[in-house]
């Protein structure tokens, strides 16, 4: 056997030798693509300008190239993410001190709504171009809010209408202090138009559900008719500085003028009142609930059997009489008209049955009911509490009990503006007690606490849902059954506050929702 070396060359394939050890032959031509293989080729070195000019090779290599200096494989996280040093006690003190938000101690939901910064000269300067523009178009007078005295609200207006134009696709969106104090504004602005809308629709259509109102409400606030107000009152150049609204895309106009929409209403409850907001709404921007694609849809209507107090009777009620009524000094009621057009006269005869002896004495011991009142006449608060426990039977009576014998919709009509009046209150809430949320952070947190499946929850932990009067065909059901009870709860629920809103007024809502009901979770429970 001749002796081998590893140093032999193996740059020939053709080696022959023989072996006695094996009578297995062996080949003496070895395979090339066996021989190759056992080599890794790691790179090929090929300058591209050698290449022929189509080459494929040649532009997937130019390719690369541009992909490795435009777009590096490790991104930057995105700034919501990158942790910051906290603030150090002294730098934190002084920027509350600092803020506007702190400054009205007689105005607190005022107060919440200003920007977290004072304002710097960006924005003066965007005040002293535009704001004369957008006090003219809605008829404000066009002096300096400043020049009110410390205790009129109006004094923050003009602040408060500068950030409620700067909405999220302009360019002053990136300082903080706009962005969010834009935010909290419309947060606010939505609920204070849904509560305006539907008290109006309650006293004028006194025999209408509250179905057809809500058609009505969407036909003059809805996202896709907004643009056209704004039109009418000659604001879309302070919105679209640099476009034409009327060439743009409804996705690229409906929802800035959402936003600002939202956010003019809600500068306006702050500062002047909800009277202000009726004005705004139906004399600047032009909204007739008459108009033809303002009217619902045709309903089959049951006949209406009873009464309805004279003063709807007469005629429809206008924006006017909705906007400067008073309630006389010995009213029964904080909103006596609201009431009557919930709870007509003719619901009398539903007092003296089983529910108003047995059950009506254990829900108004639960609810704190009723409140103490001064009245000049110790009639009047006997007529109150009548009429309170009236209202309370009514907001337990679910309509499948009653509801082809009698049309007049009171508990829908009490759940409506109930509904409408605990968005505010809850907005209203998270306002002052969040000072630094931005208004998105707001309306989520908002969604998740007046969810259907909470709000019945709160009722059912009073021990409440008991008392509700169903139908003999639905009880069963209502009772056991979780998609029907929880929002046949929130129902009641909702019908509750818009009864304690029309009696005693918003002061009640809170003390219901957040003492009563306890809708933060916050107090402890008892064990």
């Amino acid at each position: 056997m001749e002796p081998c070396s590893s140093l032999v060359s193996l740059s020939t394939t053709d080696l022959s030798f023989s072996s006695s050890l094996s009578l297995i032959p062996y080949k003496t031509h070895l395979k090339v693509p066996n021989f190759r293989s056992s080599f890794k080729v790691l790179a090929v070195a090929v300058d591209p300008k050698e290449l022929p000019q189509n080459s494929p090779q040649r532009l997937l290599k130019e390719l690369a190239e541009r992909k490795r200096a435009v777009s590096p494989k490790k991104k930057a996280p995105p700034r919501r993410f990158i942790l910051k040093p906290p603030l150090d006690d002294a730098k934190l003190v002084e920027r509350f001190l600092n803020s506007p938000q702190l400054s009205l101690k007689s105005f607190p939901l005022l107060s919440s709504c200003l920007p977290s910064s004072r304002l710097n000269n960006a924005d003066k300067t965007w005040i002293d171009e535009y704001l004369l523009e957008a006090k003219q178009a809605l008829g404000y007078p066009l002096e300096p809010s400043e020049n009110y005295d410390d205790d009129n609200p109006a004094k923050q207006f003009d602040t408060l209408l500068y950030l409620a134009f700067q909405h999220p696709h302009c360019e002053r969106t990136n300082a903080r202090h706009v962005r969010s104090g834009h935010s909290r504004l419309w947060f606010l602005g939505q609920y204070v138009l849904e509560l305006a809308l539907c008290e109006f629709f309650l006293q004028r259509y006194p025999r209408e559900s509250p179905g057809p109102m809500r058609e009505r409400v969407f036909a003059l606030i809805g996202k896709r008719y907004l643009p056209k107000w704004i039109k009418a009152a000659s604001l879309q150049n302070l919105i679209f500085q640099f476009d034409d609204m009327d060439k743009l895309i409804r996705k690229d106009r409906e929802p800035p003028v959402k936003s600002v929409f939202w956010a003019l209403f809600g500068a306006i409850y702050l500062c002047f009142g909800m009277p202000e907001v009726y004005r705004i709404l139906f004399e600047v921007f032009g909204m007739d609930p008459e108009a033809e694609d303002c009217q619902p849809r045709e309903r089959r209507q049951l006949e209406d059997v009873d009464h309805v107090p004279v003063e709807f009777e007469s005629r429809k009620l206008s924006w006017q009489d909705v906007a400067a009524y008073k309630p006389p000094e010995d009213a029964l009621f904080t909103h006596p008209r609201l009431f009557r057009a919930c709870v007509p006269p003719g619901m009398h005869r539903f007092r003296g049955n089983i529910w108003d002896y047995d059950s009506r004495p254990q829900v108004m011991n639960i609810l704190g009911y009723p409140l103490s009142m001064v009245d000049r006449i110790p009639e009047i608060t006997e007529a109150r509490n009548i009429e309170l426990g009236l209202g309370l039977q009514l907001c337990f009576l679910h309509p499948s009990k009653y509801k082809y014998e009698h049309p007049r919709f009171c508990f829908e009509r009490l759940e409506y503006v109930g509904q409408k009046i605990q968005d505010l209150v809850m907005a209203e809430r998270l306002l002052i007690k969040h000072l630094d949320a931005p208004g998105r952070w707001l309306q989520e947190k908002h969604r998740r606490v007046l969810m259907n499946k909470y709000c019945g929850k709160y009722l059912r932990a009073k021990k409440l849902h008991p008392f509700i009067i169903y139908g003999e065909q639905v009880q069963d059901a209502y009772d056991n059954n979780r998609r029907l009870r929880n929002p046949a709860t929130t129902s009641v629920q909702q019908a509750i506050h818009g009864l304690a809103y029309a009696v005693y007024g918003k002061p009640e809502v809170r003390r219901l929702m957040f003492e009563v009901f306890d809708f933060e979770q916050v107090q402890p429970k008892t064990v």
